[in-house]
């Protein structure tokens, strides 16, 4: 495999072996010794989490363990206090400079037309996930298969399309080549957390929003040097995905005055790995990947409340406007029947619920047309 080439699986087949883990080293020139030791502290708590098997604590997380993603302990209450007023505002969902709702997608329908007639005729549906993200896309060690929220709803859409025991190839991809991905047309869609936004609206196409989230702060439970969206901030390492919404709100005015150092890696497995190892104080991402995280490794934990309103959509190609219209119409479906039952089973435990306690729903589709 390539450098930089995305990996090709259909569902259920075993992990090649010896993969490496793509772009561990980041943008820092750290080795990528150092980063493979990191990602065997990750497998081994992703064992213990997913398997019920002891696993030694990680080294930056030494002292006490308890309940992930609360988010609302003496620290979240300290990063509440102490936010810029500059940034204490509710956030707002994002509204593009020509007034357009970037939410806003195409009117659903069970019609086929060239993309969906091109799925069906080739048999099998490729799409674009991730295999680092617990609870969302991750590949579960007992099995080798790739599970989580996102996959179901993948399966649920390759049904659709396919009828019952749909053929799904999936591509691993990182974070920054899912627009391109989609573009070059190496996938059918991408389902992989991804926020629908007006930049990205301008590239790929978007169904309805399936989930929300907003970017949160993730720290070392017993060393959080960052207390939140404050001076605390200020010549700290806080780490981000490339290409990810995250690196793009610490890069704007008022966020970048925080004055971070900003740490780029490929995939949000690797902040976690470098927070382990000390390389990193803080890793900013969405709330519902870093309740991801903090599910996956007890030393760490979501502060504060999200800065942002984020829709996570699936990701098509502006061309594939039938495409898109079915995908819509199967989550018309999906929000009815299985969305529940999907958070239920994977993010209920992990998830910080909204402020008077309920869990979330599912975000009501908005159209366009």
């Amino acid at each position: 495999m390539r450098a930089g080439e995305p990996q090709r699986e259909r569902h259920g087949e075993a992990p090649r072996a010896g993969r490496r883990m793509r772009g561990v080293a980041g943008r820092d020139g750290r080795s990528l010794a150092v980063a493979l030791s990191g990602l065997a502290v990750v497998t081994a708590v992703l064992a213990s989490t997913v398997l019920g098997s002891a696993a030694p604590a990680p080294p930056a997380a030494e002292g006490r363990s308890s309940g992930a993603g609360s988010g609302h302990g003496a620290v979240g209450a300290r990063a509440d206090a102490e936010r810029s007023p500059a940034l204490r505002a509710a956030p707002e969902p994002e509204t593009c400079a020509d007034g357009e709702d970037p939410a806003a997608s195409l009117k659903p329908s069970a019609g086929s037309g060239p993309a969906v007639t091109r799925i069906k005729q080739r048999g099998r549906l490729v799409v674009g996930v991730d295999q680092n993200s617990y609870l969302w896309g991750y590949r579960d060690p007992s099995t080798g298969r790739i599970e989580g929220f996102d996959i179901d709803l993948v399966q649920a859409i390759a049904t659709d399309l396919l009828g019952p025991d749909p053929d799904v190839t999936y591509k691993t991809i990182p974070t920054d080549q899912r627009v391109t991905a989609v573009q070059d047309g190496d996938v059918d869609m991408v389902v992989r957390a991804m926020t629908v936004n007006c930049e990205r609206i301008r590239q790929v196409a978007f169904s309805t929003a399936y989930f929300e989230a907003g970017q949160q702060l993730v720290v070392p439970k017993e060393k959080a040097r960052v207390t939140g969206f404050n001076e605390s901030m200020r010549g700290k390492r806080l780490c981000v995905a490339a290409g990810s919404t995250a690196e793009t709100l610490m890069r704007s005015e008022g966020y970048r005055g925080l004055g971070a150092k900003i740490l780029v890696v490929d995939n949000q497995l690797d902040c976690l790995v470098r927070m382990q190892l000390g390389g990193t104080d803080a890793t900013l991402t969405d709330s519902a990947l870093g309740a991801g995280q903090a599910a996956q490794d007890p030393s760490v934990e979501l502060i504060g409340e999200p800065e942002t309103i984020e829709p996570y959509g699936v990701a098509m190609n502006r061309a594939d406007e039938d495409l898109v219209r079915r995908v819509n119409k199967v989550l018309d479906d999906y929000r009815d029947s299985k969305w529940r039952a999907s958070y239920e089973k994977w993010l209920a435990d992990n998830m910080v619920g909204t402020q008077d306690g309920k869990r979330p729903s599912p975000p009501e589709p908005k159209y366009r047309d």
